[in-house]
């Protein structure tokens, strides 16, 4: 092992050129550099620097240390700004509703990661009922669910939003035949509250297709089949709101909500908590 303060002072020295400018750089006497490149060449074994009256040059063993040197003490930097970050650590088992994994989750685990290093997350990522079912299993210690507006929520509310239609630009739907619709298994929160709508306007519905997740219900949406709903603040980039194109009936509200189990560790839940609370989410294409 070699004294980081050793190493610091020959760099000083190969910078410098000279005993002198290094002890000034480093606010070290002269005999000081000295005594450390001494005491470091006996930990080398080998000599490292070549003195004479005008200048000091490296010996071939000083050259290849310099390189060296620099790595160590730059993982000792590193070393040093891990450590003097946030205190905040531990494991958190975190889930999210999956169509936030395809459009704001990524940004927020981004910054999350930037300011709580320390913590390891468990990430899952599923449809907001049966991640809500884990977290009162105990399975899990915060979930960013999708829930009614109208129902009583616990938990942080996150954002209010609204469901909207979504589809292709090629997508059509004919008026006078059913909409075709793309839509996860029941039971599903959007399911019911498309099918729900759909009917309380008198129009017509079939489902097309039968989706688990929602990378299918994309890949379904986006090959034309049919249309579907997103929260209006999720609609992924290349699809578009067609609510108003093919005159389908306004969808109710959703919340976003944070619900967290009181028996996990408080610190990482509220380090997470604060991170998606101070995220603008925001439509990610402009509604038609």
């Amino acid at each position: 092992m070699y004294d980081p303060v050793l190493l610091r002072t020959f760099l000083g020295l190969v910078d410098a050129g000279s005993f002198t400018g290094a002890g000034h750089r480093l606010g070290l006497s002269q005999p000081t550099v000295s005594q450390h490149i001494k005491k470091l060449e006996e930990s080398v074994g080998r000599p490292l620097v070549i003195r004479d009256t005008r200048e000091v040059r490296l010996t071939d063993a000083g050259d290849a240390l310099a390189g060296f040197a620099r790595s160590i003490l730059a993982a000792h930097a590193s070393a040093e700004a891990y450590f003097a970050g946030p205190a905040t650590r531990g494991r958190l088992r975190f889930a999210a509703a999956d169509d936030l994994a395809i459009t704001q989750l990524p940004r927020i685990l981004r910054h999350f990661r930037q300011q709580n290093p320390q913590i390891t997350l468990e990430l899952t990522v599923g449809q907001s009922g049966p991640l809500v079912r884990r977290l009162a299993a105990g399975q899990l210690d915060l979930v960013f669910v999708k829930e009614p507006a109208e129902a009583p929520g616990d938990g942080v509310l996150v954002l209010r939003d609204r469901f909207v239609w979504v589809g292709q630009d090629t997508t059509v739907v004919e008026a006078d035949k059913p909409v075709p619709l793309v839509m996860y298994r029941a039971p599903s929160l959007s399911r019911t509250m498309a099918i729900e709508a759909l009917e309380q306007r008198g129009r017509r519905w079939r489902i097309v297709c039968t989706v688990r997740d929602v990378g299918a219900l994309v890949a379904a949406v986006r090959a034309g089949l049919g249309v579907s709903v997103f929260p209006h603040s999720l609609i992924p980039g290349d699809l578009t709101k067609v609510t108003n194109r093919f005159s389908l009936p306004d969808l109710a509200e959703v919340d976003f909500r944070l619900l967290a189990n009181p028996a996990a560790p408080r610190e990482p839940i509220a380090a997470l908590t604060e991170a998606i609370r101070s995220q603008t989410f925001g439509p990610a294409e402009p509604s038609r």
